[in-house]
């Protein structure tokens, strides 16, 4: 019996020809420079403090960097510490599929594991391009009735493409690649409840270090059900409607690679990806007719169908609810003109000005399921006048890449708000764009810290 979990690892397990992804080193050291520079710029989070002190605690031998820090853990713990740092402020990368965030699941275990054991950066591409094409097929089977349901995607499907990544770069057999698969779907977890809150980040840490946990234990022996994703008792009837993953899995090994055709896209505001198309296209309708906060009486937003479940904050208090929020993320926009870190301090929200505008900022989703993704805004004037924006494509997506100005200018920007000097991270920067040329150590070393 061919099970998925079977035919996942038979890829996985697979010896690659040389030079296979190589191509793809320059995407996946953006995403490390990104999602590097992201978990810096959260280093100082509560939450992120919470994590170190936790990780800290529960000792084994100290052989992976905690990222903007001196601070060496173990491989599981700085995976953890992480994942919690470098999610926080929700500006890491998504996949538009997945309807969550490719990198903060495998980054932080692979990259620990891969300092830990001494590995290289084609190493580390060959691996994380291995586990961006199971997070995203995942998605393609299940995502969309998955995520509307209640599950935070980034986190369930997640640690089990993140313990398929870790399997690869510890060069697993096909059957170790199956058992780690079975262990990560035990630990497969996060709710969008938790959303504004502490625990979202601590979902993202729990599932960078549960697919290296499941790797570990795999390669240390321990076994688990060969049809854990689609078994009777598997995942996909346990946390999908039963979709089958023949399909999506078909191509695998065939089929261009996910990450050069479905993409990574990088995050231009510091805030939950479903504001992003309202907020290009409210900042440039403030940029085109000169408008201020006090010209406008309302603004209305429509998406495609589900456009906006993440968004469930309409009324925040505080600075991670904000992140949640359209009429937050509108209502800052038109009275700043910008979007940044500054936005989602507690006091920012809890402006009169603020609280003023708000509830004129109204928003619903089309009826009609569509694969289309797009954002319709009606910004109605104290004039009388009507201003009218539909956007589709996202800066920072696969369609309008950040160029690397901009990429080095929010790392610069990340950097700095971790209290960490901006110069200090340039050669990181430079070097990571060649991640296949570098051992992991050597990379890592140039990472700036505090």
């Amino acid at each position: 019996m061919t099970t998925a979990a079977i035919a996942i690892a038979r890829y996985a397990a697979a010896p690659a020809a040389a030079g296979t992804y190589a191509y793809l080193s320059r995407e996946v050291g953006r995403a490390l420079i990104d999602t590097a520079g992201v978990a810096i710029a959260g280093r100082l989070e509560p939450v992120s403090a919470i994590a170190l002190k936790y990780g800290a605690s529960t000792g084994g031998a100290a052989e992976a960097q905690v990222w903007g820090r001196r601070e060496m853990l173990s491989p599981e713990a700085a995976a953890f510490c992480n994942g919690v740092a470098g999610h926080v402020l929700d500006y890491d990368d998504v996949s538009s599929p997945l309807r969550g965030h490719p990198s903060i699941a495998l980054l932080p275990p692979l990259v620990a594991l891969a300092q830990a054991r001494g590995l290289s950066g084609a190493q580390l591409v060959d691996a994380y391009a291995v586990g961006f094409e199971i997070i995203v097929k995942l998605a393609r089977a299940m995502a969309h009735e998955h995520y509307a349901k209640g599950w935070h995607a980034t986190t369930t499907l997640g640690t089990v493409a993140s313990g398929v990544a870790c399997a690869r770069l510890l060069n697993l057999s096909e059957r170790q690649t199956v058992h780690a698969i079975g262990i990560a779907v035990g630990q497969a977890a996060g709710t969008r409840g938790n959303f504004g809150t502490m625990a979202k980040s601590f979902q993202a840490g729990h599932c960078a270090a549960s697919g290296l946990r499941a790797a570990l234990l795999a390669e240390l022996g321990m076994d688990a059900a060969i049809d854990a994703l689609d078994g009777p008792q598997g995942f996909m009837r346990l946390y999908g409607q039963d979709e089958p993953l023949a399909p999506v899995l078909a191509g695998l090994g065939s089929e261009p690679p996910e990450l050069a055709s479905s993409g990574i896209e990088i995050k231009k505001y510091p805030l939950c990806y479903a504001t992003h198309r309202s907020l290009d296209g409210i900042l440039d309708l403030r940029r085109e007719h000169r408008l201020t906060a006090q010209d406008v009486e309302s603004v209305h937003i429509v998406s495609n169908h589900r456009g906006m479940v993440p968004l469930i904050h309409d009324r925040p208090g505080t600075g991670l609810e904000a992140k949640f929020s359209m009429p937050y993320a509108i209502s800052a926009a038109l009275l700043d003109g910008k979007i940044n870190f500054a936005s989602f301090t507690d006091q920012a929200v809890q402006r009169p000005e603020i609280q003023d505008l708000m509830p004129r900022i109204t928003r619903h989703e089309d009826e009609q399921p569509s694969t289309v993704r797009w954002n319709r805004l009606l910004v109605r004037l104290r004039s009388g006048q009507t201003l009218k924006k539909e956007v589709r494509q996202l800066r920072g997506s696969k369609e309008l890449p950040l160029s690397e100005e901009a990429l080095r200018e929010k790392w610069r920007d990340c950097l700095q708000h971790g209290g960490v000097r901006p110069a200090d991270g340039e050669a990181f920067f430079d070097q990571a764009l060649r991640l296949e040329r570098l051992p992991v150590r050597r990379l890592m070393a140039l990472l700036p810290g505090a």
